[in-house]
């Protein structure tokens, strides 16, 4: 069952953590890549000072402010593309970025970080603005129950001030040991 608007209209950090052993899914011609999320970022709000959007509305932002259920694909460093997904309220400008995949058969290295995986995903810029509960290109499925979650500090946000102390990255216990 592909995950409906109002699943990313909920609070940014429940969304993140029941986001964990969901199947982000991308078609590719005919071919359907499917992956279980195993670690994620929550980023909310322009308080927090680690939100690309923390300085407020700019072109590169806007998307952010927009309505939720949609990608968020943007370029680190100019060459790694990064996903996330629009969570919450129109004009709250909120998200959750997928830092970690398991595709069935590849090497969890080649897809346990952002940019790896949407290399392997061939995830970029044209996705940004996707509507991700249209099941068309990319969407996320529900996928098995979640009990136990592992909370820790998002990481290369040191710039961020007490923000990057926040305990908003989430990660299967499974994985904990392999994240990137």
């Amino acid at each position: 069952m592909i995950l409906g608007k109002n699943f990313y209209k909920q609070n940014t950090l429940d969304v993140a953590k029941k986001l964990l052993g969901c199947v982000l899914v991308r078609r590719i011609g005919k071919k359907e890549i499917r992956a279980v999320i195993t670690d994620v970022e929550a980023y909310m709000g322009e308080d927090d000072l680690a939100n690309h959007a923390s300085k407020g509305r700019t072109p590169r932002t806007e998307i952010m402010y927009g309505a939720a259920g949609h990608s968020y694909v943007y370029l680190v460093y100019g060459m790694y593309n990064v996903l996330n997904i629009i969570t919450e309220k129109k004009d709250f400008p909120a998200a959750v970025m997928i830092r970690g995949i398991k595709i069935e058969g590849v090497d969890y290295k080649k897809t346990n970080g952002p940019g790896k995986l949407c290399r392997q995903l061939q995830i970029d810029r044209k996705l940004n603005g996707w509507d991700v509960t249209k099941g068309e290109l990319l969407w996320i499925e529900r996928g098995k129950k979640v009990v136990d979650v592992i909370e820790s500090k998002r990481i290369g946000i040191d710039y961020a001030k007490h923000c990057k102390d926040y305990l908003w990255r989430f990660t299967l216990p499974e994985y904990a040991g392999k994240k990137k």
